[in-house]
């Protein structure tokens, strides 16, 4: 299968040409609810969870970006029903992480009865015990330096693994004309965590081509599953000014 290319298909069918433990890492932001309105496009998610269980390597690891729309006064829950399935298909719900957004596109009107909605959960799924971890270490530590413990004198590091609640700029990403597109930073952070150099990362809803942007100038191979002609042109456009250079964040 030819890798670092987009796949003008239903994600579907490019799983079902991956042989079985092939992917390294899946970075992917699903169309969830009436939110994204996605050019018409419905998917299966109980046929791709099973298929990404299945083509996702032994401590290989799934990063599942969603959130749930309100509707008639209750948020819809989908986002838990599909953390209860991936783990009904073998995956371990390794972590519940949470994206904080700096804003949001459509803050409540003063008169609303709920707060303004900030964050999408980020569902870190894994097969098995991950075999890849690196942690990303940029908070500072309040006891940095040498620290006295029952009297004896020991190092502490500067900075320790943050925590689980990741804030984004918002409108950091290229502008595009994709409805739905995830911060860069968002997508390099867990690829940097979750795979090493030449792993394979793979997005089955590839939109505008965040992930594989990302993935690429962090020197990991990469494939893009993405239904959409439109956005399929306007990822390989937007990735075309990279796809020579190696810039490593």
């Amino acid at each position: 299968m030819e890798l670092n290319k987009i796949y003008n298909e239903n994600c579907l069918d490019t799983m079902a040409n991956m042989p079985t433990g092939f992917v390294d890492l899946v970075v992917t932001s699903p169309p969830y609810d009436n939110l994204r309105q996605y050019n018409g496009y419905v998917f299966d998610f109980e046929t791709i969870a099973n298929e990404l269980y299945r083509i996702t390597k032994v401590g290989g690891i799934v990063v599942w970006v969603v959130g749930d729309a309100t509707i008639n006064g209750s948020e819809s829950g989908t986002s838990f029903r599909q953390a209860l399935y991936f783990m009904q298909c073998g995956f371990k719900l390794h972590d519940t992480m949470i994206y904080q957004k700096n804003s949001c596109a459509y803050p409540s009107h003063k008169n609303s009865n709920r707060y303004s909605q900030m964050f999408e959960y980020m569902f870190v799924f894994s097969n098995g015990i991950p075999k890849t971890h690196n942690l990303i270490c940029d908070k500072k530590n309040k006891w940095a330096g040498h620290s006295s413990f029952d009297g004896k004198i020991s190092s502490v590091s500067e900075f320790s693994p943050r925590g689980n609640i990741w804030e984004y700029v918002t409108s950091f990403n290229d502008k595009t004309e994709h409805p739905a597109v995830f911060p860069e930073y968002l997508a390099s952070d867990h690829i940097k965590t979750w795979s090493n150099e030449n792993d394979l990362v793979y997005d089955c809803f590839g939109g505008s081509g965040t992930t594989a942007k990302m993935a690429h100038l962090l020197n990991r191979n990469w494939i893009l599953s993405e239904i959409s002609e439109e956005y399929v042109n306007l990822a390989n456009k937007r990735l075309q000014p990279y796809i020579n250079q190696q810039i490593l964040f």
